[in-house]
């Protein structure tokens, strides 16, 4: 049997792959747990710095959850089996303290457009199609979308997505700042190691400190966020990578971040 989630990693970037490329990598409970399992893992390997998710094949990221298994439940059993781990699972990428790219091709509906909203830099192909179809069926997003979207585009578009249901472009996904940029498809993956890359040389510490900061400081007035901000950089002024990177600037070299 194929595994369902592929796992590659090389230069301190580990590439997640959901390779169900037969139903277009759609998302059922043994797909999430292998994802959780395998995130699991590479969020414990130190020697990981970025994580980059895709699908297997050329048409689609996710297409969305596997519609034959959500058609099996009724409303008490989804929220305690599907509904808990998508969730939980999203959840824990979201706040991962390494830095997430999401490298798309193709369709990524629903629950694919649910899971870029968990990652931190979206890469789209050309041909790429995002969209919260769930009104055609009867449903709403559920695994996230709905107070992500809010949170990440004007709630006038988000909730006319939501709403209508329709599909939008690479090139709309970026005009309302659902995604980073648009590559051709066959650049995509590529793109996404090179801005992995990028973020891979930088301090491993201060990217973990970075990111507890934006998402922390996030959920507070500004009136708490100010002072975490200021309480979180001082750790980071403490580190050994903060004195290596001013040393370096000042030397005229390149820096040599340990993590520490």
């Amino acid at each position: 049997m194929d595994e369902r989630i592929v796992v590659e990693t090389a230069d301190h970037i580990a590439v997640i792959t959901i390779n169900r490329p037969k139903v277009l990598n759609a998302l059922d409970i043994p797909t999430l747990l292998e994802l959780e399992t395998a995130f699991d893992g590479v969020e414990r390997n130190d020697q990981v710095r970025v994580v980059i998710f895709t699908g297997a094949g050329d048409r689609a990221f996710v297409a969305g959850g596997d519609i034959a298994d959500l058609n099996s439940r009724q409303g008490l059993a989804h929220f305690r089996e599907f509904a808990e781990i998508i969730h939980r699972v999203f959840r824990r990428i979201e706040v991962c303290d390494k830095p997430t790219i999401a490298a798309v091709k193709g369709y990524a509906l629903g629950g694919g457009t649910e899971l870029i909203l968990a990652t931190d830099i979206r890469i789209l192909a050309d041909n790429a199609r995002l969209g919260l179809p769930e009104i055609t069926l009867g449903l709403f997003p559920g695994a996230g979308g709905t107070q992500r979207i809010l949170r990440q585009v004007p709630p006038c578009r988000a909730k006319e997505m939501m709403f209508t249901g329709e599909q939008i472009s690479a090139v709309e996904a970026v005009a309302i700042g659902l995604a980073n940029k648009t590559v051709p498809a066959e650049n995509v993956l590529a793109e996404a190691h090179s801005t992995a890359a990028k973020i891979a040389s930088k301090s491993p510490l201060t990217l973990k400190l970075l990111k507890r900061t934006l998402i922390n400081g996030a959920d507070m007035p500004l009136s708490a966020a100010l002072p975490y901000e200021q309480t979180m950089i001082s750790l980071v002024f403490d580190s050994a990578d903060a004195h290596e990177g001013c040393s370096a600037f000042l030397e005229k070299r390149a820096a040599q971040f340990a993590g520490r």
